[in-house]
């Protein structure tokens, strides 16, 4: 069975897609994959031993379609992406069966569900979505002393950071249990930079920060050593799902109900419960980011305090 996936664009989103690919694998026999999509997607998913094939889509039309005539024929096409370019896309591939996901038809479900019944629905099927699964070569072993990574960054906009110096206030309050790293995109530099700064105000030393310095492997390998997690709702954070950190995930304007970590015992949420929550705007339309500005490092300790309990 040849299978071509469309991947989605962002991390947390392709992560979120492997319980449904694992399905897939279980489902049908002799499956060869073959992936494309982003850099970041194919990355994440690169290793999974039934992909035979990647390619990167490159944004240029012309480009992009002397890739898809270059694919070959499968016996199935299936895109996690709803966008009308993808529509385009089908044109041009060459599959007995191609399914698009419908970003309107899927409601009041986690990201993993809506992903999962997709499949279910194009092939008819009937699969329960498992734990998030990342395939990586050569998993570090567990660091000593304990680390624990702090992500400030979401990719989707500032309504969904928290702010740097209340970061920096739990990072200093753990510090002499856990040597720390500061995760971020190039994006995140300034942010992860205001970190430091607050970090070696308060006199701690003992940190590292990646900010734009690591690979989506990188990103695996490293988050795969922590002991402990604190992030916003990002892609990161389900790569922490899907390797199974403790972690504290905090929500701003998005939905927690659909984006929240997937099966994984040890993860602990923190967030207001405003009304005007979720918003799920890329800057906050009120002007005042309460979803954010009222959580402070306290509720994360707390929640840090929980977890080790748990």
């Amino acid at each position: 069975m040849k299978i071509l996936i469309e991947l989605p664009t962002w991390l947390g989103d392709t992560v979120m897609t492997t319980p449904a690919i694992e399905n897939l694998v279980k489902i049908f026999d002799d499956v060869e994959i073959t992936l494309f999509g982003s850099m970041v997607s194919v990355e994440t998913l690169k290793n999974h031993p039934s992909v035979i094939s990647t390619h990167i889509v490159d944004k240029n039309l012309i480009n992009l379609y002397k890739t898809l005539k270059c694919l070959g024929y499968f016996d199935i096409f299936l895109s996690f992406r709803g966008s009308l370019r993808v529509k385009l896309i089908r044109l041009f591939i060459s599959a007995e069966r191609k399914y698009q996901f419908n970003t309107k038809k899927y409601k009041n479900q986690h990201q993993v569900e809506k992903y999962n019944n997709f499949i279910n629905e194009s092939l008819d099927i009937e699969s329960s979505p498992g734990a998030l699964l990342i395939h990586s070569k050569n998993l570090p072993k567990k660091h000593s002393p304990k680390l624990l990574g702090i992500n400030p960054g979401a990719s989707y906009g500032s309504s969904k950071r928290w702010y740097p110096k209340e970061f920096a206030s739990v990072a200093t309050y753990l510090s002499k249990s856990y040597d720390i790293i500061i995760f971020g995109g190039i994006a995140e530099k300034n942010i992860a930079a205001d970190i430091e700064k607050y970090l070696n105000q308060n006199g701690v030393e003992n940190y590292q920060n990646l900010a734009g310095k690591t690979s989506i492997s990188n990103l695996i390998t490293k988050i795969a050593t922590l002991d402990l997690f604190i992030t916003g709702d990002s892609g990161p954070m389900h790569l922490a799902s899907a390797l199974q950190i403790p972690t504290i995930s905090i929500f701003g304007s998005t939905n927690d109900k659909e984006t929240s970590q997937w099966k994984n015992d040890k993860s602990f949420i923190v967030k207001k419960n405003l009304e005007c929550q979720p918003c799920m705007k890329r800057t906050c339309p009120l002007h005042h980011h309460d979803c954010m500005s009222l959580i402070k490092s306290k509720d994360v300790v707390t929640a840090v305090e929980a977890i080790i309990a748990h």
